[in-house]
């Protein structure tokens, strides 16, 4: 079943950059082994692991397709030096500073910005605000955030932001010093800037915190430059923002999982009907993503028929809508007493359901639970919401994962399209609204003038409403839109090719045998005798001899092997036509 070690593959494939010779790209082997083992690796370790996994894939496949004036022995270590490279993040800033709270209680706040590759600048990635960022944290999500751009065909080098605080605990005013200072540091230290290290928001942040940090760059470092506002994405629409970007993450997460339900051949795989109207679905996590996520799957037919949140569950067989959701959030501050939806103590990350949507935080199926999820489709909205140990027991039980640097991609491809627009300081559409508009009456003008002039008097064209409302031409929301379905789409595409090229999850490879794989049952009976229109001997010569020829049951045979059938066998089954 698809992996996140087939993604990377095809991420690693797009990243690698020929720069520097190394030892080589692979780490401990008993550290591999330990992480796969352990119910609660370190993040840092999760995504080290997956890559270590992926690596051999990737270098094997850039060693045939590099062409190049040098011997095999020197063009392999090549390569091995480009994966190596790209492992451990180029660069960590970890940083430290005081704050005079409200009360006049100076405090110290801690903060730490990672780039991991500058192999396509700038580098991007969202900045957070939890108490539980840490240093190895941060760096191991500035890494996914480079398989996730290369994963998407995004220009960008992979970075992380973290501010070791719970917001809640702060003032609006405390937040926004906290902010401000940040990011003065940030830009002294060259963390920052429109072709340098351009953040996002993350969990904690919004658009609020990136206009701070977008007039604080404009107003320090940024006062000649003209460009200075596109050193954030995700900031409101009047300060330069885009049309889309709010509900990106949760519209990826939507598109990327769509891709393979619409799939007949995956969708039988895992036992259920193409496509995503009336496909039951279980969300952890109601913040941004998870509300999007719910809104476009709603929107599309499926039912949202739980929510889990920090402080309570929800339950409705016959669905919940999430509009009506994030309107009581809004109200009372929590899911509780949703008047939609029945309050539960029972974990329904475990509970029957076709899709299972975990877009809260990371680490929530583990070894421990793996066993007993019933989903039959993942998708990770999540950053690392699987632990490897747990990824390994979904593959055997054929639970389609649908892994995070591909599902929650949208945000920074929609990041880079605000990114784009700042820089061209025009918004999409502007320069085309009118040119399409007239076009379009012209080509119905044209239409109406052939048919009165082939048939005489009056036929009036009427345009459809969708072609009506298309006429006036395509507003910065559906282009940005339109580019993230067509980026989602597109992306998923070369997935499923690598997918398919490395035999849907390398089951042989990575256990060294076709014996356990998930989507058969073992046998003894020897299947070279077994009822089929077509045998396909492909492993070896004399298989169908004297002996067994008789009892061939096949109406064709296609000789993959050299010599598979002995000339005694041939007569036989000549006779047998």
């Amino acid at each position: 079943m698809l992996s996140k070690g087939v993604v990377l593959r095809a991420a690693l494939k797009r990243a690698s950059t020929i720069r520097c010779l190394s030892e080589g790209w692979r780490g401990d082997v008993d550290e591999v082994k330990k992480v796969a083992l352990s119910s609660d690796p370190p993040f840092s370790k999760i995504v080290d692991y997956y890559f270590n996994k992926a690596a051999p894939f990737a270098e094997d496949a850039i060693n045939k397709t590099v062409k190049a004036r040098m011997t095999k022995d020197i063009k392999e270590r090549l390569v091995s030096g480009v994966l190596s490279d790209l492992k451990p993040c180029n660069s960590v800033l970890s940083l430290s500073f005081p704050l005079r709270r409200d009360n006049g209680e100076i405090v110290t706040i801690h903060g730490y910005r990672a780039q991991h590759s500058q192999h396509r600048t700038p580098c991007k990635g969202g900045m957070r605000f939890s108490d539980e960022v840490e240093e190895d944290e941060v760096k191991a999500l500035a890494k996914l955030m480079t398989y996730k751009c290369a994963v998407c065909d995004v220009p960008f080098g992979g970075a992380k932001a973290g501010i070791k605080i719970n917001p809640r605990d702060f003032s609006d005013m405390e937040l926004e010093k906290i902010t401000r200072r940040f990011t003065v540091e940030l830009a002294k230290k060259g963390f920052l800037g429109p072709g340098i290290d351009v953040p996002a928001p993350d969990m904690g942040t919004g658009e609020r915190e990136m206009s701070w940090m977008a007039d604080t760059y404009k107003n320090t470092i940024g006062t000649t430059d003209i460009n200075s506002h596109a050193c954030v994405t995700g900031k409101p629409i009047v300060m330069g923002g885009i049309h889309g970007r709010t509900s990106a993450t949760g519209r990826g997460v939507y598109h990327s999982t769509k891709i393979f339900l619409d799939d007949p051949q995956y969708m039988e795989m895992v036992g259920l009907v193409p496509g995503v109207s009336g496909k039951t679905c279980i969300l952890q996590g109601f913040g941004n993503v998870g509300l999007h996520t719910a809104r476009y799957f709603h929107r599309a037919g499926a039912k949202i028929i739980a929510v889990i949140e920090w402080d309570g569950t929800i339950y409705n067989p016959s669905g919940i809508d999430p509009k009506e959701l994030e309107d009581w959030k809004l109200e009372h501050g929590t899911i509780k007493g949703f008047p939609g939806a029945t309050e539960t103590t029972e974990d329904l990350l475990e509970g029957e359901c076709d899709i299972l949507l975990p877009c809260a935080k990371e680490k929530v199926i583990t070894e421990e639970n793996a066993d007993r999820i019933k989903a039959k489709v993942i998708a990770e909205g999540a950053n690392g919401p699987i632990t490897p140990a747990a990824d390994e027991i979904l593959i055997k039980k054929n639970i389609l994962v649908v892994p995070d640097i591909y599902c929650n991609s949208g945000g920074v491809t929609v990041s880079y399209f605000e990114w784009l627009k700042n820089l061209n300081h025009v918004s999409y559409g502007r320069l085309t609204f009118k040119y399409e508009f007239d076009s379009n009456k012209h080509l119905l003008q044209s239409v109406q003038s052939s048919l009165e002039s082939r048939f005489s008097g009056k036929i009036p064209v009427t345009p459809t409403p969708e072609f009506e409302r298309a006429m006036g031409g395509a507003s910065e929301k559906d282009i940005v839109n339109s580019g993230l379905e067509y980026t989602m789409e597109r992306s998923g595409k070369k997935i499923k090719e690598t997918a398919l090229a490395h035999d849907l999850g390398d089951w042989k490879l990575e256990h060294g045998t076709i014996k356990g794989f998930p989507g058969a049952t073992e046998t003894t009976e020897d299947l070279l005798e077994g009822e089929c229109d077509i045998l396909l001997p492909c492993a070896k010569e004399k298989v169908i001899t004297e002996e067994n020829a008789d009892r061939i049951k096949a109406k064709v045979i296609a000789e993959g092997a050299n010599g598979p059938i002995t000339p005694a066998a041939d007569e036989i089954l000549i006779k047998k036509n």
